[in-house]
């Protein structure tokens, strides 16, 4: 990984891994070392996961379960560390097993070491997640 890319570089690779369901692709991206945070991640799914092979092992049946369709916007914010950024994005999709839509914005914050992804902490609503999930286990 280049460790001239920068940042908001690295977030849109891993934007396009999520949508090119590229799960290996997008925890390659990852230090060894990472941090991943779901901070509102429901009950039943991690709120934290350490490591590169640990982010894979939780991300990699996502194709499986929802099949993002568009990534719908995209906003990159610049912050006073360079090795961060904030970034907002929302998706549309589907759940694959019971075809709910799955439409879902998200806030993330991204910290860079080396070209690769060190901290990875992500929001979102885990009460839509839960909707679109209804009857389905992710994970």
């Amino acid at each position: 990984m280049s460790s001239n890319a920068t940042p908001a570089d690295i977030f849109k690779r891993s934007l396009d891994a999520f949508l090119g369901k590229d799960m290996r692709g997008w925890a390659d991206l990852c230090a060894e070392d990472v941090l991943v945070e779901f901070p509102f991640s429901p009950d039943n799914l991690p709120s934290k996961i350490e490591g590169r092979q640990g982010i894979f092992e939780y991300l990699q049946y996502y194709p499986t379960i929802i099949d993002i369709h568009e990534i719908d916007s995209v906003t990159v914010y610049a912050t006073d560390r360079p090795d961060s950024v904030v970034a907002e994005w929302s998706v549309t999709g589907h759940v694959i097993p019971n075809g709910n839509k799955y439409d879902m914005a998200y806030a993330t914050f991204l910290t860079v070491r080396d070209g690769q992804i060190t901290n990875y902490r992500e929001y979102w609503n885990p009460l839509a997640f839960g909707q679109a999930l209804e009857g389905v286990s992710f994970g």
